[in-house]
């Protein structure tokens, strides 16, 4: 069921242009010699390790030294993963705060039978972690759809991604098996 509504979704979804309102939630200095971009869904239990495990090091390391930045895009597998795609994008000042949220408390939200018990789940946890963001609305905004679906969309199409977390570093796509020493290795080469 879920494969079909993503395939319904990128058939006949909107594949308009950006926003220009709509912002990558991206962290580090702008002009950095590096650029990194992770795809991923926010069910992926794999992205959650990445966010616990790689990224604290990655950002201590590269990113708040000014050597790299990251943008975190979106690849929902799931309708849940694309929901919380929209909340996580949805508020411009707190967007980094609240998918950092998301992900350190995967198992907090990621519940239920239905897409219906998901969200509500979901929209319990935003409200509990304080996040002031209109749920509703969030999780109707065409603007907002339309941006999660064609970093989806771009993802499959110019990196030929079908799996989560997926990392490209300016520009290529990091093949090694993702842990700390080997993205390590790689950015290292670039400095």
């Amino acid at each position: 069921m879920k494969k079909i509504f993503f395939i319904i979704i990128l058939f006949f979804g909107s594949f308009s242009f950006l926003n220009a309102e709509t912002k990558r939630i991206v962290s580090g200095n702008e002009n950095a010699k590096i650029t990194i971009i992770a795809y991923e869904s926010l069910t992926c239990s794999h992205c959650a390790d990445f966010h616990k495990d790689v990224y604290p090091q990655l950002k201590k390391d590269y990113i708040d030294t000014g050597l790299a930045k990251i943008e975190f895009r979106h690849f929902p597998l799931d309708a849940a993963a694309f929901n919380a795609s929209k909340i996580a994008q949805c508020k411009e000042d707190q967007n980094l705060k609240i998918l950092e949220s998301l992900y350190s408390n995967q198992q907090a939200w990621v519940k239920g039978s239905t897409i219906d018990e998901v969200n509500d789940h979901l929209k319990k946890f935003i409200k509990k972690e304080g996040f002031k963001i209109n749920f509703e609305k969030c999780i109707n905004d065409k603007e907002i759809e339309d941006f999660v679906l064609n970093d989806r969309i771009e993802g499959a199409k110019k990196f030929n991604i079908n799996a989560t977390p997926t990392i490209i570093i300016n520009n290529e796509k990091f093949e090694k098996s993702l842990n700390y020493k080997n993205l390590k290795k790689s950015l290292e080469k670039l400095i």
